[in-house]
């Protein structure tokens, strides 16, 4: 059996993930800096409720939308949290994770020959979403010495009469980096006349540090209707294997995104339905002090982590947003692979090289620091070793 004349051409020249390649070769007393996944439980009142429905024996459906109070839940968030306003629940799709909703959004507004303009380094699901709905990645690329951030210089570069839609994906996953209200209102000038939509993933949202507030382009006048947010329970809330996430946008193309979520996915999870009801009436009752305490840890983690790369001679740009560090391996003059691939098998720490998030990573390695620090500090003395074996 040929196989090679079976599988699709397009799927067939996607790569696997750069980042669960690191993950699923770990060994014994491996340290991993690898899978962006918090290492905090999920809270006991998030829990509780969903384990309390298991036990009553039946689990429906919900409606392919999702359930009506959780999207209404979702719209006070959005607007309580990042003034996004959204009209009615019909603007709000719930998703099996922000992953899926990514999916929906590409495959819903793109034809083939469609261009959407993403920014590089970023995750690595964006690029072959497009492809996979037929659309043509467009690169552009952020530097450290931009902090990573998008311009509208850049945007206006790469616009052509073939752009359908431009991807913003911050806090940024690998940077960190965060965009200013006077960097999105820049790109918003450009694209408020144009026939474009913005696909923003927002998932790492409420994680943003020395004082910053995450600043959605859908808060900004004229653009709630030119933009689908993408969120979800996962990093904010420790829910990654829930699988819970949210769209919410334009109702047309909300609609759309429905009509194929209803098709191929039917509704997401009912137990992380409930479980997120509880999230998100619990963090209001309480000012949200669970989210918050992670955050502070975060906090403490990531100051840990940069004065360390830094002291190491690695130098690590400062991240304001997610909870990953982003930092240049160029003085050792190996490149972004060759040091992860050998850090591995000297140190038995994993890191994930820059180019699994675009060729413009290249020179750089991702560190997730979203684990205890007694595993950073045991994992960054190890890394401090094999540069200075580097240099002997």
């Amino acid at each position: 059996m040929d196989y090679s004349k079976i599988i699709g051409k397009t799927v067939a020249a996607i790569p696997p993930s750069g980042i669960r390649k690191y993950f699923d070769i770990l060994g014994e007393d491996s340290i991993s800096f690898g899978v962006g996944e918090p290492d905090f439980p999920t809270p006991d009142s998030i829990r509780q409720p969903a384990l309390d429905k298991l036990r009553t024996g039946r689990i429906p459906y919900t409606s392919n939308s999702g359930d009506p109070h959780l999207r209404a839940l979702v719209i006070d968030y959005l607007k309580e949290r990042f003034d996004i306003d959204v009209d009615n629940i019909d603007q709000v799709l719930i998703t099996v994770g922000a992953s899926q909703a990514i999916d929906l959004a590409f495959r819903a507004i793109v034809e083939p020959g469609d261009e959407v303009i993403i920014h590089e380094p970023s995750y690595v699901a964006y690029a072959p979403a497009i492809k996979m709905a037929g659309g043509i990645p467009v690169r552009i690329a952020t530097t450290a010495e931009d902090r990573f951030r998008v311009t509208a210089k850049q945007v206006k570069e790469a616009l052509s009469p073939k752009t359908k839609a431009i991807l913003l994906a911050f806090p940024n996953n690998p940077t960190g980096a965060i965009m200013e209200r006077e960097d999105l209102e820049a790109i918003a000038d450009l694209i408020r006349d144009r026939n474009l939509i913005v696909v923003s993933d927002e998932i790492y949202a409420e994680l943003t540090f020395n004082g910053k507030h995450h600043v959605s382009i859908a808060s900004l006048p004229g653009m709630k209707d030119k933009t689908i947010v993408l969120n979800g329970f996962s990093k904010a809330f420790s829910m990654t294997g829930w699988r819970l996430g949210y769209a919410a946008g334009p109702e047309p193309i909300i609609s759309a995104m429905r009509k194929i979520h209803q098709l191929t996915m039917l509704s997401a999870p009912t137990t992380a339905q409930i479980a997120g009801i509880v999230a998100l009436e619990d963090g209001k009752a309480t000012g949200w002090r669970d989210m918050l305490a992670m955050h502070d840890e975060y906090a403490r983690r990531r100051n840990y982590i940069i004065d360390r790369f830094n002291s190491i001679g690695l130098t690590c740009a400062e991240p304001e947003g997610a909870f990953y560090v982003f930092p240049s391996i160029k003085s050792t003059g190996m490149t972004s692979e060759q040091f992860c691939d050998a850090l591995l098998a000297a140190k038995n720490v994993a890191c994930v090289p820059g180019t699994a998030f675009g060729s413009y990573g290249e020179g750089h390695i991702r560190c997730c620091y979203a684990a205890s620090m007694d595993n950073i500090r045991r994992g960054l003395d190890r890394i401090e070793e094999f540069v200075k074996e580097l240099k002997k």
